[in-house]
């Protein structure tokens, strides 16, 4: 056996009742990529996290390189070799991108002598490992994938030889993810040891060396990713056997439940991002929307939700036109049957320091039923909230935790059993399985198209190509701004990822 980057034995970690780490034993050779999988809550980001020196084990042993290693806290993990990206970026974001990647670093009396040295060390890592991304630039104005390169510097310019990634892939486009398994290559190729924290079956297949998965904070396995399968994984993660594709009859189209008829809006630095857009969603049928990040979806979708405002066109519900140009609140579209998913669950879907009960209300909590005289009936909000815990399967079942205490797929079930449970007439959902596990996928999957069988609209937008293809009775395909085109299902993933990029094939045109 090849010479361990890490070992760990026995690690056990608590949170009052909730054990999260259970005798964790894990060794992950030098030199190579390895996966951690398991379900939302199965103590992945916990296992990363103590190795990282967030928190400390309650018992057991670290050993790096194959010495005993006391870690206290993140600069104890650097100081040992180890870097961590975070799911949700540790970065400054009115910050450029060279003072992030020096913050803490400085290492010099004078600041701009510092600054001067990093610049230049930042070019070396940059040309070395393909991360270019310009060191002047403002984090807040850069895409995510260009952030999650910052991230990646970060640890490197810290001398990082072993990198954890927590869920890199759950904020990037296929293209993004792409080229972020091609760092990850030659990262390897480089002699680093990488570790990746997942729930994506598909990327475990394609990048990574061995996986290990996880399942209600205990290590099941530990597999050679060339002798297992996806099949085999999703249903060690799970302890049953899943449905890795979707199950659907063939839609009823109805009335008209949603119409958009020339829309164009610009976003907050005054470019037009949406441009002459023009659909229609029927009831009993999903709609997708494919395209690149960043291509104009975002503000499309929140434009119909009443969070951003039009340059022009129209936007009619349930038959009534909506004022978009910034006149309708987004609580009057959810009263007169509009719920909406946003993509960005921690600064639109969700308050953090709100316990769980609460956000499960959330824009909703002046409905009579959650109403006792002027005051909110707080036993039935908690009961609801507990059922709803249990029916999307969100852990742990705490409906008094903080909501910033559950893990990142946690709360996009949150956000997701609020919404659907309302029984809206129209359904505008951004991302539905942003950082969910498999089985959790085909949970909200299968509620999706629950949903446009009992005769709702539903709107999509999605990064995974695949999730689109497989929900949607139609995919219209948007590209700078545009609607490019509309597909049926049966479309194949080329054919779309050419009209993603700009391209109209021979084929795409018939």
């Amino acid at each position: 056996m090849a010479e361990a980057a890490i070992e760990l034995v026995g690690i056990n970690k608590s949170f009052g009742a909730v054990r999260a780490n259970r005798n964790i034993d894990l060794n992950i050779p030098k030199g190579t990529i390895h996966g951690i999988i398991g379900e939302n809550g199965a103590g992945k980001s916990t296992l990363m996290s103590i190795l990282y020196g967030f928190y400390q084990a309650d018992s057991g042993s670290i050993s790096v390189d194959g010495k005993p290693t006391t870690i206290h806290t993140p600069n104890d993990a650097i100081a040992a070799g180890i870097g961590m990206v975070h799911q949700h970026f540790m970065l400054v974001e009115n910050f450029t991108v060279l003072e992030n990647i020096i913050l803490g670093a400085e290492g010099e009396a004078l600041l701009g002598s510092s600054i001067a040295k990093a610049r230049s060390e930042l070019e070396r890592l940059e040309r070395d490992y393909g991360l270019e991304v310009d060191p002047d630039a403002i984090i807040e104005e850069l895409p995510v994938g260009l952030q999650q390169r910052v991230e990646i510097l970060k640890a490197l310019y810290r001398g990082a030889d072993i990198l954890i990634l927590d869920e890199p892939t759950g904020v990037l486009t296929p293209a993004e993810a792409d080229h972020l398994f091609r760092i990850l290559a030659q990262l390897k190729e480089e002699g680093k040891t990488v570790v990746l924290i997942t729930h994506k079956l598909r990327e475990i297949m394609a990048i990574t060396d061995n996986v290990s998965v996880m399942r209600q904070g205990e290590m099941v396995a530990t597999r050679k990713t060339a002798e297992t399968t996806v099949e085999e994984l999703a249903e060690l993660m799970v302890g049953r056997r899943v449905l890795l594709r979707v199950e659907k009859g063939e839609a009823k189209p109805g009335d008209f439940k949603l119409s958009v008829k020339g829309l164009t809006v610009k976003d907050s630095r005054g470019v037009t991002m949406v441009k002459d857009v023009s659909f229609d969603v029927r009831a009993g049928e999903i709609v997708g929307i494919a395209g690149v990040a960043g291509n104009g979806q975002s503000e499309l979708l929140e434009t119909i939700a009443g969070i951003r405002t039009a340059e022009a066109g129209k936007v009619t519900l349930l038959g009534e036109e909506i004022d978009v140009s910034g006149a309708t609140d987004p609580g009057d579209l959810r009263d007169r049957g509009l719920a909406h998913v946003p993509e960005d669950r921690h600064h639109v879907g969700l308050v953090l320091q709100f316990e769980e009960n609460e956000n499960s209300v959330l824009g909703y909590h002046d409905e009579p039923q959650y109403l006792k005289g002027p005051f909110l009936d707080r036993e039935k909000i908690v009961a609801e909230a507990g059922e709803n815990m249990k029916k999307y399967d969100i852990r742990p079942a705490n409906p008094m935790l903080k909501t910033a205490n559950f893990s990142g797929g946690n709360q996009q079930k949150i956000v997701l059993a609020r919404e659907m449970e309302q029984d809206p007439e129209v359904l505008i959902v951004g991302q539905p399985t942003r950082g969910v596990d498999v089985g959790a996928i085909e949970f909200i999957h299968k509620r999706l198209i629950d949903m446009r069988d009992q005769g709702k609209a539903v709107l999509l937008i999605s990064v995974e190509l695949d999730e689109v293809r497989s929900l949607s009775d139609r995919i219209l395909v948007m590209f700078d701004g545009r609607i490019v085109g509309e597909r049926g299902p049966d479309a194949t993933e080329g054919e779309l990822g050419l009209l993603m990029a700009g391209v109209e094939s021979k084929e795409a045109a018939e």
